[in-house]
């Protein structure tokens, strides 16, 4: 860009531009037919314009740095300057001419002598395997076997969705399941079940969402959505939160003696709801009338030390758990609750992703070597 096309872009004088420049905050080169005048690298301009953007309006920014725009988190691993492409350092283009793919791998995951090791044996999946884990296996094939399982109009998702949640239902529950969803566990336990499935949705743009929309923004079906988005919940800092709290419950002590091992207590609170999870409230009046008792007052008493310890009201994960304890559920059962309750957020995610065409592909401040 010329001065006047960085200033006006800028909206600043002549003056502040080559302020800047002398500061380093722009790049500049000189004109081969005009000595004194310069051109400045568009790179730089749309970043000081949109830190300035930044202090005027940070949602706005924030927002626009999922399509494309500045830098939203740190990564040592792959670099994009000037038009050309590193990795940790080395460039790309060279590496293509001689290196294989193992070698890639090795430098990208900074090991040595990985693909000197026998091969893995393919587990093959097994009936008796955790539930969300036979889920994970099946969608992908269920939806291959789908002839309509890439119609992303929004009315194919949502059948595709209705699909989705029968079969996992079905999975879950060992058997077709020809009633509603919530008698996945039979009829003795459906209207708590009914309850915990509307109460975990959705909620808003949490990590299991955001991998969701990140899988529908680049056009993968639905089964494949919620495939990948399976794959956060069962991370123990999320849907795996709920496992954390039951093993907790179970032990004598188990908050005091977390905090004194320095370990992170699950179960409470929220920073979305600083006055206490409503949905942690509701269910845990259901569990209050559940019908082991014992059960009933050994979560009471983690609730009282966590309350009295924590200073904290506990959440949704806590709750889940102790509906799980006190209805003879099963110990997958919260986070198979969580699960099946929020594919129908993730459904609705990917609908809305699809809508709007965008793809999300933030982009990455780089912290690795420099190139040579």
């Amino acid at each position: 860009m010329t001065a006047a096309q960085a200033a006006g872009a800028l909206g600043v004088t002549r003056a502040t531009l080559y302020a800047y420049a002398s500061r380093g905050q722009l790049r500049s080169e000189p004109v081969s037919s005009r000595t004194r005048e310069r051109r400045y690298l568009r790179e730089d301009i749309d970043r000081l314009r949109e830190r300035k953007e930044a202090r005027r309006d940070p949602a706005k920014v924030a927002a626009r740095g999922l399509q494309w725009g500045s830098p939203v988190l740190e990564s040592g691993i792959t670099l994009i300057r000037e038009g050309r492409l590193y990795y940790r350092g080395q460039d790309a283009i060279a590496l293509a001419q001689h290196a294989n793919l193992e070698t890639v791998a090795e430098l990208l995951w900074q090991g040595e002598r990985l693909f000197e090791q026998p091969r893995a044996r393919v587990p093959r999946v097994s009936a008796n395997a955790e539930p969300l884990s036979l889920c994970q296996a099946t969608l992908p094939l269920a939806g291959a076997a789908d002839p309509a399982a890439y119609d992303l109009r929004p009315d194919a998702v949502r059948h595709a969705g209705a699909r989705i949640v029968r079969l996992m239902a079905a999975i879950i529950g060992g058997r077709e399941l020809r009633g509603p969803v919530h008698m996945v566990w039979g009829a003795k336990v459906a209207e708590v079940v009914r309850s915990a499935l509307v109460l975990c949705a959705d909620h808003e743009l949490n990590v299991s969402a955001f991998t969701a929309r990140c899988a529908a923004s680049a056009g993968a079906s639905p089964y494949d959505v919620v495939a990948a988005a399976l794959a956060t919940v069962k991370g123990h800092r999320h849907g795996g939160q709920s496992e954390r709290v039951t093993a907790m419950m179970l032990e004598p002590r188990g908050i005091e003696n977390r905090l004194r091992r320095g370990e992170s207590v699950p179960g409470f609170g929220h920073p979305l709801y600083p006055d206490g999870d409503p949905r942690a409230v509701m269910l845990l009046r259901l569990a209050e009338t559940g019908p082991n008792r014992e059960a009933w007052r050994q979560v009471r008493r983690v609730w009282k030390a966590g309350r009295d310890l924590l200073g904290e009201h506990p959440n949704v994960d806590f709750a889940l758990a102790a509906v799980a304890r006190v209805y003879r559920l099963s110990e997958h059962a919260p986070i198979i609750l969580f699960a099946l309750g929020r594919t129908v957020g993730w459904i609705a995610h990917a609908i809305e992703q699809y809508s709007s065409g965008q793809l999300i592909r933030p982009r990455a401040h780089y912290t690795g070597p420099s190139p040579a």
